[in-house]
């Protein structure tokens, strides 16, 4: 597309404006985050940036953005495609350069100062949205090439123009002026709740640590266990000479081989309450507050509750389609679940007496007891196999390679933001390179929990600008010297988290605001969860599935068994998969005056499990409702049913795959072609129907994929 001369005026203004800007926010000309990295990709130079520069930068950027649109409303010509459109989507180039390294860092790297600069900027960049979004002047120009042009333009072009016209209706660009007030005053109110939220549930985890005294209490851990236990007690200030840290889910993996069942009652007990107890940290009262804002927020904008709203720009699209989808899943579940958890709990008293009753701290020692009886297996036999290094160099990327001919060169003269990181050029199969991408795996106590992938830049040929993404998890960091070796589970973590990384690589669009995963988010989690099913693949699992010291594969007997072993008592897995996401999907279809005081909160949960057959203490949701960082701190409210759906849709993508070839480069490519490349530019069931020739998912094939 060529430059026109309002993008030309806007760029000058833009630089100008910079330099005013940096000035009147007290950021000096040579702020590195204000200037283009001269590093490959233009890559963050985190040898550069100090703490201190990223308030100055953020404001110097938002006031960037403020005179880009003013230039926009200002512009005397008629409204066209090129002069607002494409210019309102290019109105922030400086201001995503800058948040995404600074919001990269809130979640993977909050020291007390990056901390604090987010308490600051938070309210800004909401205000800004607030000011751009109901912006009438800017919307008018907006709506005026919607209506006038919409039909005459083609591609990426008609996509853009919808994303912009949807996404501003959606903000409340049609509302009385009355109301546009009040959605005003919501958002800015959200934004601070979900700011405290980001800071409470961190601290919240980090204080449910077990304290552990002796370390004959922490018999059955292995030795790598035992000696992450010590290490994290000395990293949170010695109180005992080992402790247990909570990571976000409510079951902790620890519990499968602890043998002391009264500590384990703690750790679980410390999970479920990390965030619900009458001292400094409960987050009930923000979550009830932030439903309650939603719930108005939605009738404000004519939906009867914030789940309407939400699913609308979905694949999903009501809360019907997902009660309709979760409900036949409940009903297919509910019988396998009950007849395991009975299995598990007789298996448990033939060593602990007929009177034994199970508890949900227990379950995952004894099935993993059964498992190792029943299969011959434990955790420390295969653990030896599931070297960190080799699972990402000779599993993540060696199906890379094999299904879209990437390879990967290590760049260890790009700088990062911690010293365990590792930054990889990715190289396509003509030899040209087309991302950066970083990977930070191990935790610390000033990382939030769980895994995912973000870009400190997304692709984008308008901007010339290749992607550069990155990977975050957090894995217990082996002793020095000694190599981190993980679970099959942790295993998985990666080759999903790679999915959504490979989304962002191989994005081929030509806006940003269309690029990479900003998709639908029940169609985002999709390629990630496909990426899973090459773990499995044998030619993939043997390449990558070698013992840390002789560098042999695994023997045939010990893989067979492994892999057996994977759909060894599932029920669980799914079961607190669906209550979390009925959990979310309660919370949303309440009407303000349905929200239940913070003091119920606890009471709500119960109630809306028992409500749809999901109450049940042997399987607690994955997350409960005062630390579901998903829904009250992520983008996943009335959404978390996603990982679900996309599962199905991945299931039925790798069983394509799986007849045409699961290593073929041509289907790889067709893959590529078709889905990772594509981002926001096309309407997602038709990319999935292009791929697979299947009208509709087929939600049947969820249940057998897991052993159901």
């Amino acid at each position: 597309m060529k430059i026109t001369k309002l993008a030309l005026s806007i760029g000058v203004a833009s630089l100008m404006m910079q330099l005013t800007a940096c000035k009147d926010a007290g950021a000096s000309s040579d702020n590195p985050l204000l200037q283009k990295s001269e590093l490959p990709f233009g890559a963050p130079n985190f040898s550069k940036i100090k703490p201190s520069d990223y308030l100055p930068a953020i404001k110097a950027a938002i006031a960037d953005q403020r005179t880009n649109i003013k230039a926009i409303v200002d512009n005397q010509e008629a409204p066209t495609f090129e002069n607002t459109i494409v210019a309102y989507a290019e109105s922030g180039v400086l201001l995503d350069r800058v948040t995404s390294v600074f919001f990269g860092l809130t979640s993977a790297d909050k020291t007390p100062e990056i901390a604090q600069t987010e308490k600051t900027v938070t309210p800004l960049l909401t205000e800004l949205e607030n000011e751009i979004s109901f912006n009438q002047e800017l919307f008018q120009r907006i709506k005026q090439v919607y209506d006038q042009q919409h039909d005459s333009l083609q591609g990426e072009d008609q996509r853009l123009l919808e994303e912009v016209y949807k996404k501003f209706v959606r903000s409340g660009a049609l509302l009385s002026e009355e109301k546009m007030a009040r959605m005003k005053e919501i958002n800015l109110r959200i934004s601070d709740l979900q700011q405290q939220w980001g800071d409470m549930l961190p601290e919240a985890t980090n204080n449910a640590v077990v304290w552990v005294d002796k370390v004959e209490d922490l018999a059955g851990l292995s030795e790598g266990d035992i000696a992450q236990c010590k290490k994290d007690a000395e990293t949170r200030g010695g109180k005992a000479p080992y402790c247990i840290v909570i990571v976000n889910t409510t079951q902790q993996a620890l519990l499968t081989n602890l043998d002391n069942r009264d500590l384990r009652r703690k750790v679980f007990e410390a999970s479920v309450h990390r965030a619900d107890g009458t001292g400094k940290f409960n987050t009930y009262p923000i979550v009830v507050e932030i439903a309650k804002l939603r719930a108005e927020k939605a009738q404000l904008m004519g939906y009867k509750n914030y789940a309407s709203f939400s699913l609308e720009n979905t694949m999903a699209k009501t809360p019907d389609n997902v009660y309709a989808f979760l409900r036949q899943l409940i009903k297919d579940y509910t019988p396998k679940a009950e007849a395991e958890t009975k299995a598990i709990e007789e298996y448990a008293r033939k060593t602990m007496g007929a009177d034994f009753q199970l508890q949900p701290y227990d379950r995952f020692y004894y099935s993993a007891k059964m498992k190792q009886e029943m299969l011959q297996l434990s955790d420390d036999e295969v653990r030896p196999y599931f070297n960190i290094d080799s699972v990402q160099q000779n599993g993540v990327f060696y199906a890379a390679n094999r299904v879209y001919g990437l390879t990967f060169k290590q760049r260890k003269d790009i700088p990062t933001y911690h010293p365990d990181m590792k930054v990889f050029e990715v190289i396509d199969k003509n030899g040209q390179p087309i991302a950066l991408f970083y990977s930070d795996f191990f935790r610390r106590p000033t990382k939030r929990g769980g895994a995912w992938m973000s870009s400190f830049a997304k692709q984008s040929t308008y901007r010339q600008q290749l992607p550069i993404i990155y990977n975050v998890t957090n894995y217990a960091k082996a002793p020095e010297g000694k190599p981190t070796l993980i679970t099959w589970d942790e295993v998985c973590t990666l080759f999903h988290e790679f999915g959504h990384a490979l989304h962002g690589i191989l994005s081929n669009c030509q806006y940003n605001l269309l690029s990479g995963t900003a998709v639908a988010r029940d169609f985002v989690e999709m390629p990630s969860q496909f990426n899973e099913s090459f773990a499995v693949i044998p030619e993939v699992f043997d390449h990558f599935a070698r013992h840390t010291e002789t560098g042999e594969p695994m023997p045939k007997e010990l893989k067979e068994k492994m892999l057996k072993s994977i759909n060894f008592h599932t029920a669980y897995a799914l079961g607190e998969n669906l209550a979390a996401t009925c959990l979310d999907m309660a919370w949303h279809m309440l009407t303000p005056d349905q929200i239940p005081t913070a003091d119920k909160a606890a009471d709500f949960q119960r109630e809306a499990l028992t409500a749809i057959g999901l109450q049940n203490d042997q399987i607690p949701p994955r997350y409960a409702t005062s630390y579901f960082n998903h829904v009250w701190g992520g983008g996943y409210a009335a959404g978390y049913y996603s990982y679900l759906w996309t599962e199905v849709l991945a299931v039925n993508i790798a069983d394509c795959f799986a007849k045409r070839g699961p290593l073929k480069p041509e289907v790889g490519q067709d893959f590529r072609d078709k889905i990772l490349s594509r981002g926001n530019t096309r309407d997602q069931l038709q990319m999935f129907t292009d791929f697979t020739g299947m009208k509709q998912p087929d939600a049947s094939a969820l249940l057998k994929a897991r052993g159901l």
